[in-house]
């Protein structure tokens, strides 16, 4: 198994709901360490970048709405296997289709209103976690 650190946004469904302390008390269960954890408001020129493979569609500016609703927290967590273990504990990205037990099957809405997003591969975590932290804020 291979030592991987990963990344996950807390969506502004999630913020809204208050639920970041339960999210985030599913990953420590698992034994997965922090790494660096912040709030931030995202630009459109981040959720471009973010959102790139489908910033050309018709629903982007509905993500953009979304995504910029409210803050949002951004999160790096490392552990053995996280990037696969962390999708698993989310459950499908349809949260209509996640059963229960899974985060999104328990707290989520929707395709898009689905609490977290998080990487799905070591080359995405790499990106995207350079995309939200700066040098320096990851420990």
């Amino acid at each position: 198994m291979a030592t991987e650190t990963t990344l996950i946004l807390f969506k502004p469904d999630c913020v809204q709901k208050r639920l970041n302390g339960e999210v985030l008390k599913r990953f420590e269960a698992e034994g997965f360490t922090v790494r660096a954890l912040k709030m931030m408001t995202l630009s459109d020129a981040v959720l471009r970048e973010h959102y790139a493979h489908v910033a050309n569609k018709p629903f982007f500016p509905e993500i953009l709405k979304f995504m910029q609703s409210s803050p949002v927290v951004a999160l790096a967590i490392e552990g053995e296997n996280v990037i696969v273990r962390v999708r698993d504990l989310l459950g499908p990205t349809d949260s209509t289709a996640a059963p229960k037990g899974t985060i999104r099957g328990d707290f989520g809405e929707s395709k898009m209103v689905n609490v977290c997003h998080a990487s799905d591969s070591p080359e995405a975590a790499a990106a995207e976690v350079k995309r939200f932290f700066a040098d320096g804020e990851v420990f």
